[in-house]
């Protein structure tokens, strides 16, 4: 599932339309015999800067590589669930085109991807990527996909909130009983303050559910992706520990079902202490709900086991020509995979123009391309980075962990489950728990 939309987004993004022109085709060469590529996520109008930057970065490429010609189409959020199959069933989608991590094996599975495994040597920073997160696009030993960003879940919280509670925003929870114990305080600031707030509709319920799951040392599904594994000791924790919070301590308010931008209201207007996020919240906190960046800190996810990761990458559209391929390729080494530059990594032109520099997302890269990465983006930093030290911290002893094999309906299952327990008290938690492996189980098995 995605954070908040684009990952390491250089200014917030607003709406924008998603376009539906024919796209994917064998017609690669234009009129001037250039090879065209179509491709995705170009940010929309409404947000002027962020696609300014595209463009810039786009006609910098055409520059370099004369014999290409890149068209792009704008969309936000860039891939839109309710169209995605649709326009990959319709022959509509571009010949480069963004997927969430979720994405990858369906695209595959429905044979709508082309093959990258024969051209990927050809893409310079290919082997500077993580490898788990290669691994996502890797299908039974072929290469789809290139990864461009990844995230890791974590606990967004507030300072001066903690401040006036008494506690040392310096030692945010490690803890569930910790985050307990900080949102009672927190809530007992009273005038409408929530200690911890959670999603609970929209699949964004089940997705943190995953998290929460994660951080206790749980799983969704059993280890060869089969059976649900949701009815366990650790399942019932992350239930009870919400139901408590909900119930017995009235530190996560009366207002429920809410999703993230209901969440994120509440934070920006400095009326919630903690919930669960990705550091891209940070900025959309800042930018569009209000907040400002010295009260906003980032601790690792509370549990000490394990932390939910996600993100995002390119696939290729199955009638892409081979000298599409390559274009395409080189396309994404110019955009987003060259450390320090380009449409995501040029921090320096990130802070002229007032974007958030030197927010702790995970690392794309190893070795020397980290370390020219990193040494960049510190020297360009204008956020307070000290805020998301414990963040970074913390994430080095914690097992790293993918969402989990359909993911999306899965999550639709488990949001009933999660939206029950805040919204009745007598929520029998042991029967949610088998009702949901049941449908999950049958989700499983018909693949």
């Amino acid at each position: 599932m995605r954070s908040t939309g684009i990952r390491r987004t250089l200014v917030a993004l607003g709406v924008g339309a998603l376009t539906l022109t024919a796209c994917g085709s064998n017609d690669d060469r234009a009129a001037d015999g250039k090879t065209r590529i179509t491709v995705n996520c170009m940010p929309p109008k409404s947000a002027e800067v962020d696609r300014r930057f595209f463009e810039e970065d786009i006609a910098a490429f055409e520059k370099k590589n004369p014999d290409i010609d890149v068209v792009p189409h704008d969309a936000f959020p860039c891939q839109d669930p309710k169209t995605f199959d649709a326009k990959l069933a319709g022959g509509q989608m571009e010949d480069v085109f963004y997927t969430y991590f979720t994405d990858a094996r369906h695209v595959v599975d429905i044979k709508q991807a082309a093959d990258l495994t024969p051209y990927v040597k050809e893409l310079k920073s290919y082997g500077t990527i993580q490898q788990q997160l290669r691994d996502i696009y890797t299908v039974d030993g072929r290469i789809y996909g290139v990864p461009r960003t990844g995230y890791s879940m974590g606990l967004v919280y507030h300072r001066q909130l903690f401040e006036r509670a008494g506690l040392d925003p310096d030692r945010p929870p490690t803890t569930w009983a910790e985050v307990r114990d900080a949102a009672k305080k927190i809530a007992a600031l009273g005038d409408g303050t929530v200690g911890y707030a959670d999603y609970s509709a929209q699949n964004q319920g089940g997705w943190h559910f995953t998290a929460e799951l994660y951080s206790q040392g749980g799983d969704v599904v059993t280890p060869d992706g089969k059976k649900a594994a949701v009815d366990s000791p650790e399942g019932r924790a992350v239930l009870q520990t919400l139901h408590d919070m909900r119930w017995k301590d009235d530190s996560m308010g009366s207002k429920q079902l809410l999703v993230i931008n209901d969440v994120q209201q509440m934070m920006g207007a400095g009326k919630l202490g903690m919930y669960l996020a990705a550091p891209d919240n940070i900025p959309i906190l800042v930018k569009e709900k209000g907040a400002e960046y010295k009260d906003l800190a980032l601790a690792p996810m509370p549990g000490g086991r394990a932390t939910l990761i996600g993100g995002d990458g390119y696939m290729f559209h199955k009638k892409a020509s081979p000298a599409q391929i390559r274009a395409g390729l080189k396309w994404l080494d110019h955009m987003f995979l060259t450390p320090g530059d380009g449409f995501l990594g040029d921090y320096a032109r990130a802070k002229k123009n007032d974007a958030p520099v030197g927010l702790p997302e995970p690392r794309l890269f190893t070795g020397a391309a980290d370390a020219k990465d990193q040494q960049v983006k510190e020297d360009h930093a204008n956020v307070p980075v000290e805020n998301y030290q414990a963040f970074l911290d913390g994430n080095q002893s914690l097992e790293m962990r993918i969402e989990p094999p359909q993911a999306q309906q899965l999550y639709s299952v488990l949001d009933g489950v999660v939206s029950a327990v805040l919204t009745k008290e007598d929520a029998d938690i042991d029967r949610l728990l088998k009702d949901a492996s049941t449908k999950i189980d049958g989700i499983l098995a018909r693949g």
